[in-house]
């Protein structure tokens, strides 16, 4: 399985051509001879890194959205206006909720920015789950992840447009792809909005791995709660992955903290940069 980071918030110190960041996330993800684009950023950038990194639009299989949020299906219609007629997308089916988040003064919008009918008739072929389904050999969409962890409870700042007044937006499209890699699950996330024990968790069960091996992107870590911060961060540990690859909503300070926990098990995942991992050997993959 080979990761790359085609955007995310920050460009590493060494980046080299025309790679362009900004605040957002998409990966592509090979494989079992599947290329997969794995949200898009907020704007059509996307398109230019992909093209910058030998990975043109045209060449994708499939684009998958994590959840509905603007800053990783923003860069939906400039995608499928470059891609296959034929490409697959898919989300979750509560993806294009309207919603909002709070600030100063009152809300902004942050859903998908364009309607889903204009995206839909942009091409593709259209799939739309709230269960786990397997995208290529060794490698699923999470669907609806359970809420299991009692810390981990949201970004209250996260909303949903109300007739009297905006209530939380329990971000129930939220959703992460699996991996069964070598030495157990890999999990990655766009902003991991279900909780990161949570999505690990759910992990376990859809792929049937009994130990973590990498968690690669957002953590939504950020913002969180100092305690969910240190619980989350507790529970890491136990489970002891072999890599951690941190970007996006994980914020500075908590990837200062993930370095020091972890030591070089911990990296950046910035724009432009590649991981690559063992994936368990697994049958072959029919659509």
């Amino acid at each position: 399985m080979k990761i790359t980071v085609a955007m995310d918030n920050c460009l590493p110190f060494n980046a080299r051509g025309p790679l362009v960041a900004e605040h957002g996330v998409a990966f592509v993800v090979e494989a079992g001879g599947r290329r997969i684009l794995y949200d898009t950023g907020q704007s059509g950038a996307v398109v230019n890194n992909l093209a910058a990194l030998g990975l043109p639009p045209a060449s994708l299989d499939a684009i998958i959205i994590s959840h509905g949020h603007y800053d990783h299906a923003g860069g939906l219609a400039a995608v499928l206006a470059a891609a296959r007629p034929e490409v697959e997308v898919l989300l979750h089916t509560k993806a294009f909720t309207a919603r909002c988040s709070a600030r100063p003064g009152g809300t902004v919008s942050t859903g998908i920015p364009v309607a889903e009918a204009a995206l839909k008739a942009l091409g593709g072929r259209w799939s739309q789950t709230d269960l786990p389904c397997e995208v290529a050999p060794g490698l699923w969409f999470s669907g609806s992840i359970p809420r299991v962890s009692p810390f981990e409870t949201g970004d209250p700042r996260l909303l949903l447009p109300g007739a009297d007044a905006p209530r939380p937006d329990p971000m129930e499209d939220d959703t992460v792809l699996y991996g069964r890699g070598a030495q157990g699950l890999v999990v990655i996330g766009g902003c991991t909005h279900a909780g990161l024990v949570n999505a690990v968790c759910h992990g376990f069960a859809v792929t049937g791995c009994d130990r973590l091996q990498a968690f690669i992107g957002g953590t939504h870590l950020g913002p969180a709660t100092p305690d969910q911060q240190e619980r989350t961060l507790a529970q890491l540990e136990a489970w002891a992955p072999d890599l951690i690859a941190a970007n996006h909503c994980t914020g500075f300070a908590v990837m200062s903290r993930l370095r020091h926990l972890f030591g070089a098990r911990f990296r950046t995942a910035f724009v432009g940069e590649t991981l690559e991992i063992a994936s368990c050997p697994a049958p072959a993959f029919v659509e």
